[in-house]
C-alpha cells in the first residue's frame, strides 16, 4: 500500500496563514502567498456585492494549491516544499469548519470555469480537482475529525519522520524544523482532546491509536535523536522530542480513559459510500453493485486457487495448502527484509529484460524496516514515494516489522504472514512495476495539481494490476508464487465484500475478521489489524481490485484500438507508460488521458 494517502491525512490549517520560517504553529503566522490573491468573494453584510472577475485556470490552480499547502504543511513538506518544514497543521475545530466551507467555495470556483477556455490537460486537472473536492466534502460531512483519534497523531509523526527520511536540508536547518514541529505536537493533541466526541468515537479504534501514541512517544524520545550526529543538535532534538513524547503519552492516557464512554459507530453509511464511488472516483457503481462484483470475484478466484491446490497437493482445500506454504517463512524481521530486497531486484531485472516499461532516469528503491510509529497500525508492506518537488528519485519500500515490545507469538505470526512464497507478489506490488515505478514516473508529470491530488483507486489498482501483468508475462515461474498472487487478488476481492458490508452496517467486526481469514491466508492477528483499518478508512480497501479491473478494461480498449494484444510488447509498454504518466487520477480521467495516446 502507499502510505499517507488517507482522505483526512492532509488536514486543514487556517487558509489565511502561511509559511514564515519561525517556530510558531501554522495558526500563528501571517500568510506569505507566492501568487496574487484571486477568487470571487461576498461581503456578509452586503451579499449582493461580489467580485465577478473569473480567473484563468492557472491562476485558480495556483491559488488553490497555495491554500492547500498552508493548511497542510506536513503534506507540503512531503512534496519537497521545504518552506513549510517548520510548520504543523492547525487541527482546531475552527480550522476543520473553515476548511469545510472552503471546500464548497472551491467546488464553485472550479465548476464555474469555462470549459471552452481549457486545453486537454487543464480539463483533466479541473475534473480531478472537482472529484477530489467532492471526496473531501463527503468526509467533512461525516466529521471524521470528531471520530478518529489518529487524526491528531498523523501530522506530527509523519511530518517529522518525513524530514529525516528525505533530508532535503542541511542538518542544522533540519533539526530546527523538526524541533518546531515537535513543539507543536502538544497543541495538535490538545485539539484532539477537545474535538473527539464520546458518542462518535468507535471503541474499536482506540487500541490502534493508543498503540500508535506509545510508539510515537518512543520514537520522539529515544529514536529520533539518533538521526543526527552533532552533539548540540542531538540535544536540541532530544529536548523537543521529550516535549512531544510527554504529549503523546498524555494523549494515550486520555484515549484509555475514553474507552468506557466511546460508543461511536464506524459505519460510513451506504449513501456516503456510493457517493464516493460515483462523485469522487467517477465509477458507474454504487456500494451494493460493488459488493456484488466483489462476491463474484471471490468465487472466481477461489476456483483458481482450487485449481492450483489440486496441481500442487492434489486437494481442493487451497486454504490448507496456503497455510502449509506459510510455514516456509523468515525466522527474523531482518531475514524478511532481505527476502523482499532480493525479489525487488529480480522484478526490476525482469522488466528491463522484457522491456515492459520505461524507467525514469535515476530512480532507485530501497527496502527498509517500517517506521517504528507505523508498526502498531500497519501490518502489511507499504511504500513512500520520493518528494515530487525535489530532484530525488529515491523511494522507500517499508517491510512490516513487528511493533516494539511485541510478544514472541505475535512476532512469529507477523513473519508467517510474510512467508517466502508470498514475498514475490508483494515485491512487485510495492516496487516494480507497482507503486515505486508508477510514482517515480508520475513525478515527471508537470501538473502541480496531479502531484497534490490523487486516489487510491488508481494507485492501488495499478499496483494490483502490476501483479497480474507480471503473472501473465511469466515472472512467477514457481506455482507456489502464482498461487500466492491469486491469493493476493482473492484477498482484495474479500476486502471489497468486507469493506462495503462493514460500512453499510451489514457485517460486524468479528464477522469481518472471520470472513477475511476464510478468504485469504491471513493469520488472526493480521486479519484483526486489517479489519480495524477498514473501519478507520472507509472505501479504501475496495480500491485495489476495483482499480485493477478497470485498468485491465482500459488496457483491452487501448490495445484493441491499436490492433494489438498483450503479446505485443511495444504497444503494452506504450500503454503502461502512458497510463502511469497521467498521474494518480480517478479511473475515468486516466482513461481519457491514455486513450489520447492511441
Amino acid at each position: 500500500m502507499r502510505t499517507g494517502s488517507e482522505p483526512w491525512s492532509r488536514l486543514p490549517a487556517d487558509p489565511d496563514f502561511g509559511a514564515a520560517p519561525t517556530q510558531r504553529s501554522a495558526r500563528e503566522r501571517p500568510r506569505r502567498s507566492r501568487h496574487r490573491p484571486i477568487l470571487r468573494a461576498a461581503c456578509p453584510l452586503a451579499p449582493e456585492l461580489r467580485i465577478v472577475e473569473v480567473p484563468d485556470f492557472a491562476q485558480l490552480a495556483r491559488a488553490f494549491l497555495d491554500e492547500e499547502y498552508a493548511q497542510s504543511p506536513s503534506g507540503a513538506s512531503s512534496l519537497g516544499l521545504i518552506e513549510y518544514d517548520d510548520q504543523l497543521e492547525d487541527l482546531s475545530e475552527a480550522a476543520f469548519l473553515r476548511r469545510s466551507q472552503r471546500t464548497d467555495d472551491w467546488l464553485g470556483d472550479f465548476g464555474s470555469l469555462d470549459a471552452a477556455s481549457l486545453n486537454f490537460d487543464e480539463m483533466i486537472d479541473r475534473d480531478l480537482a472537482i472529484a477530489s473536492l467532492h471526496r473531501r466534502g463527503i468526509f467533512d460531512g461525516w466529521e471524521a475529525w470528531r471520530r478518529h483519534p489518529d487524526t491528531y497523531l498523523n501530522p506530527g509523526l509523519r511530518g517529522v519522520f518525513g524530514l529525516f527520511l528525505h533530508r532535503l536540508r542541511p542538518e542544522e536547518e533540519l533539526v530546527a524544523a523538526a524541533a518546531a514541529r515537535l513543539r507543536a505536537v502538544p497543541q495538535n493533541l490538545e485539539d484532539g482532546k477537545r474535538n473527539l466526541r464520546d458518542e462518535l468515537v468507535p471503541a474499536i479504534l482506540l487500541d490502534r491509536a493508543v498503540n500508535q501514541a506509545h510508539a510515537g512517544a518512543r520514537y520522539a524520545r529515544e529514536l529520533l535523536p539518533a538521526e543526527v550526529t552533532d552533539g548540540a543538535l542531538r540535544s536540541q532534538l532530544a529536548e523537543a522530542g521529550a516535549v512531544a513524547a510527554t504529549a503523546y503519552e498524555a494523549y494515550a492516557v486520555f484515549l484509555d480513559e475514553m474507552r468506557p464512554r466511546a460508543t461511536g459507530d464506524w459505519a460510513f453509511g451506504e449513501d456516503r459510500y456510493s457517493r464516493i464511488l460515483r462523485d469522487a472516483e467517477l465509477l458507474d457503481l454504487d456500494a451494493r453493485a460493488l459488493r456484488e462484483r466483489g462476491r463474484q470475484q471471490v468465487e472466481e478466484l477461489s476456483g483458481e486457487l482450487r485449481r492450483c491446490a489440486r496441481e500442487l497437493r492434489s486437494t481442493d482445500d487451497w486454504h490448507a495448502v496456503l497455510l502449509e506454504l506459510n510455514e516456509d517463512h523468515p525466522t527474523t524481521p531482518e531475514e524478511m527484509r532481505v527476502g523482499y530486497e532480493d525479489w525487488t531486484a529480480k522484478a526490476r531485472a525482469f522488466l528491463v529484460e522484457r522491456e515492459l516499461v520505461t524507467f525514469p532516469e535515476g530512480e532507485v528503491c530501497t527496502v527498509e524496516p517500517s517506521p517504528p510509529f507505523q508498526r502498531p497500525v500497519i501490518a502489511v508492506a507499504s511504500y513512500q514515494n520520493p518528494p515530487a518537488s525535489a530532484p530525488s528519485m529515491h523511494g522507500q519500500f517499508f517491510v512490516p516489522f513487528p511493533p516494539d515490545g511485541a510478544r514472541p507469538e505475535e512476532i512469529a505470526k507477523r513473519l508467517e504472514s510474510n512467508s517466502y512464497p508470498s514475498i514475490p507478489s508483494t515485491s512487485v506490488h510495492e516496487a516494480y512495476p507497482g507503486h515505486h515505478w508508477h510514482l517515480s514516473r508520475a513525478k515527471l508529470n508537470p501538473s502541480h495539481l496531479r502531484q497534490w491530488l490523487g486516489t487510491s483507486y488508481f494507485s492501488e489498482g495499478w499496483a494490483l494490476y502490476s501483479e497480474r501483468m507480471m503473472r501473465e508475462q511469466g515472472f512467477f515461474t514457481d506455482l507456489r508464487h502464482r498461487m500466492f498472487q491469486y491469493e493476493a487478488t482473492l484477498f482484495r476481492a474479500a476486502r471489497i465484500v468486507a469493506d462495503t458490508s462493514l460500512h453499510m452496517g451489514e457485517m460486524t467486526w468479528d464477522e469481518a475478521v472471520v470472513y477475511m481469514m476464510e478468504n485469504s491466508s491471513l493469520t488472526e492477528p493480521t486479519a484483526k489489524a486489517e479489519v480495524t483499518r477498514y473501519c478507520s478508512w472507509p472505501t479504501q480497501a475496495s480500491a485495489y481490485l476495483t482499480g485493477c479491473l478497470e485498468i485491465v478494461r482500459i488496457r483491452d480498449r487501448f490495445l484493441s484500438a491499436r490492433g494489438a494484444s498483450t503479446d505485443d510488447t511495444e504497444h503494452l509498454r506504450d500503454f503502461h507508460n502512458a497510463l502511469v504518466s497521467s498521474g494518480d487520477l480517478p479511473i475515468a480521467l486516466a482513461e481519457r488521458a491514455v486513450m489520447a495516446a492511441v
